[in-house]
């Protein structure tokens, strides 16, 4: 590689303000030509934007599940190599192509051993995702996250109240590939890169669509969940998804690769084979080691 870039939001989960300094250290161990950029938080995008249009071999995000879902986004099939490092708290992205390696030890092996892989995705209403989508009311807990997470805990608990009184009120209807039409709570979207019960090559999404009825189907998913055997459960419809519609009656809630989003009444999805060409090692970590799937 000749050029590579490094884009870093120091602000970040788990980053630092030395992560700059470090990122120029390694790439300098490496023999690597390259420019790490520090924006500020409200420049980050414009940042990842210019970064990636000045067409590097290879752009390095270390920053946050929305940023590295962008980064990708941005760079799409034919732009730069992405290697979305882990910087944030879920690292959903991340963890789905470097493992539990911190950012420094997934750098590295970026840069001493990294080949592009070609990674498929998801779309839900011309937005693209790479782990997993969830679209329905749980999805409103998202938002409550984000604000404890930004410390407004009084926004934090109006959010959760208003999550709590849309649960089992705001059912969505769906149909996949041209089957019947399903109702139901939630449906979630795993790609292949994360899901345990498709093969990595495999041309489509898993959908499962979640419709507990009540607060004890609630605690049976959550339970056989935990026992990794949610796809079991019977408020749970499973198959595989290339293309699809979705709507509702009002605006329909979501989380993509973590970040929550919020979609007109009526979306599409569909499979995208390949979305993105990321920086990996030989290796890919097995979905069965990603808690996602």
């Amino acid at each position: 590689m000749k050029r590579i870039d490094v884009v870093v939001n120091t602000a970040s989960g788990s980053v630092g303000p030395d992560a700059p300094q470090v990122a120029e250290q390694l790439l300098a161990e490496h023999g690597v030509k390259g420019v790490v950029h520090a924006p500020q938080p409200g420049e980050l995008v414009d940042c990842l934007r210019e970064a990636i249009d000045a067409a590097p071999d290879a752009v390095l995000v270390l920053a946050g599940d929305g940023t590295a879902r962008a980064a990708a986004e941005m760079a799409g099939p034919s732009g730069p190599l992405i290697a979305p490092l882990p910087g944030g708290t879920m690292n959903m992205l991340p963890r789905a192509l470097y493992g539990e390696r911190d950012w420094q030890t997934a750098m590295r092996a970026c840069l001493e051993e990294g080949e592009a892989r070609d990674i498929s995705g998801g779309e839900v209403g011309g937005r693209l995702f790479f782990v997993a989508a969830i679209l329905g009311s749980p999805a409103l807990w998202a938002t409550a996250r984000e604000a404890a997470r930004e410390g407004r805990f009084d926004i934090a608990v109006a959010r959760a109240h208003r999550a709590f009184r849309r649960a089992f009120s705001g059912r969505l209807r769906f149909e996949l590939d041209g089957r019947d039409k399903i109702k139901a709570e939630a449906l979630t979207l795993m790609c292949p890169l994360v899901s345990t019960a498709l093969d990595a090559d495999e041309r489509a999404l898993e959908a499962a669509a979640l419709d507990p009825s009540s607060a004890l189907d609630v605690f049976r998913l959550g339970f056989n969940a935990a026992r990794g055997q949610w796809r079991e459960d019977p408020s749970v419809n499973a198959g595989l998804c290339r293309t699809g519609r979705v709507w509702a009656g009002g605006r329909i809630p979501a989380i993509l690769d973590g970040e929550p989003a919020r979609f007109e009444p009526e979306v599409s999805i569909r499979f995208r084979p390949k979305a993105f060409r990321a920086l990996v090692p030989p290796e890919l970590p097995t979905a069965a080691s990603v808690t996602t799937a």
